[in-house]
């Protein structure tokens, strides 16, 4: 029995919330707080009949670090969940050393004048956390999360040494329009628009946006054109899995998506430099993310199925192995269960397990940790528990 302070209120903090409140063992009391306090109240009127959760709301800027401080303070939870924006994340952590208070995030932090986002940062809060006797746990959703856990599990369970790895993400979910992302608009095109790069040989090779191009023909789904990217467990897993020669993480796109894509960087509308207006300052991509559709509308207009999960190729008692680890989720039944899309869920439910393990001491040590530090095992029977069974293949088709 624990509380929990969740900041955010969109898609991914809905699945999460919803998650606690059917997890009401572990979460006896939850606090949401958001910017827009009225959606924290409105998904509290919605779950309260439903649960034995405690929930309250609360408004909070979380740039507001004196604020939020009191806020921590005054719930006094035994885990602060950061569902907010990435940009956000050293702020919260600010108010978590302050008031004394675990931490948990599903994305590292970005600056946001600069479409780069990279663990250094957070890492740098080490000394601190550790100081303060408390865990800061980086990334858990899905990837990272799910990805970084399904790591540490194939190298306990698996192998002796892991010398490659290949990060699959695959969304074959279809909204109907034509254009409109899965999560938030800003992350997701800075994401998708910045340079790809690789861990290979212990540093960095860089790509062009979208250079490399596989087909890979997916468990329940089939053959998706996916592209090489950039993303950040690449970093934390270089560093903590022995044996790793390279590390690529690739997801899928469909022809239209990118084709409108292009189109918008080619008249400026996907840049992060702000531009005057009507005699004000905007940013374009914050414009643009206005006018496109909210990834938490999505739910009930979006079928089809994700499968997200990690290729291992490494040595056990001297022999070479290869293994393959996934989660098949779909769309139209996340909606049934949680009125969200299987994107917003497959990070919440990781984000809520992850809080889970952090608040009720299952996972410890003071610092600041990425998800693949931890014992996997318990977070791999929760996984199929609350509504992400994965599945293995030793026999996988590889990525060239």
């Amino acid at each position: 029995m624990g509380k929990a302070l969740i900041i955010g209120c969109g898609g991914v903090a809905s699945v999460a919330i919803h998650k606690c409140c059917q997890n009401s063992a572990a979460f006896s009391e939850i606090m949401i707080a958001s910017r827009t306090k009225a959606k924290c109240d409105a998904l509290k009127e919605k779950l309260a009949p439903t649960t034995a959760t405690k929930i309250q709301t609360a408004q909070i800027d979380a740039d507001d670090v004196p604020a939020l401080t009191k806020l921590i303070r005054d719930f006094a939870p035994d885990v602060v969940l950061n569902l907010a924006l990435p940009y956000q994340d050293l702020h919260i952590m600010d108010a978590c050393l302050a008031a004394g208070a675990n931490y948990v995030d599903t994305a590292n932090y970005e600056p946001e004048d600069t479409a780069k986002f990279e663990y250094k940062w957070q890492w740098a809060y080490r000394e601190r956390f550790e100081k303060a006797g408390l865990t800061a746990l980086l990334g858990s959703g899905f990837d990272p999360g799910v990805t970084g856990v399904f790591a540490a599990y194939a190298l306990k369970h698996h192998f002796d040494e892991i010398n490659y790895i290949d990060i699959l993400d695959c969304n074959a979910g279809d909204h109907g329009y034509p254009f409109a992302t899965n999560f938030n608009p800003e992350i997701n095109i800075r994401e998708v628009s910045a340079k790809g790069s690789y861990w290979e040989d212990g540093h960095w090779v860089e790509t062009e946006p979208m250079e490399i191009k596989r087909v890979y023909n997916f468990p329940e789904i089939g053959p998706k054109d996916m592209y090489l990217l950039h993303h950040e467990e690449l970093e934390s897993l270089g560093l903590n899995i022995p044996g790793i020669k390279r590390i690529r993480f690739f997801m899928t796109f469909g022809e239209s998506y990118l084709t409108h894509l292009r189109c918008l960087e080619d008249v400026g509308m996907t840049s992060i430099e702000p531009i005057e207006f009507e005699g004000k300052k905007i940013v374009p991509l914050q414009f643009l993310k206005a006018v496109l559709p909210d990834p938490a509308s999505l739910g009930p207009r979006t079928k089809g199925k994700t499968n997200i999960g990690c290729i291992f190729r490494g040595k056990k008692d001297g022999k070479d192995k290869t293994y393959y680890l996934y989660n098949v989720c779909d769309h139209q039944a996340c909606y049934k269960e949680v009125g969200s899309q299987a994107v917003s869920y497959t990070t919440g439910v990781p984000a809520m397990i992850g809080a889970m393990l952090i608040m009720n001491g299952t996972w410890k040590g003071p610092g600041v940790k990425n998800i693949e530090e931890f014992d996997p095992d318990p977070f791999m029977d929760a996984l199929n528990k609350w509504g992400l069974p994965w599945q293995e293949s030793f026999t996988p088709e590889l990525v060239d």
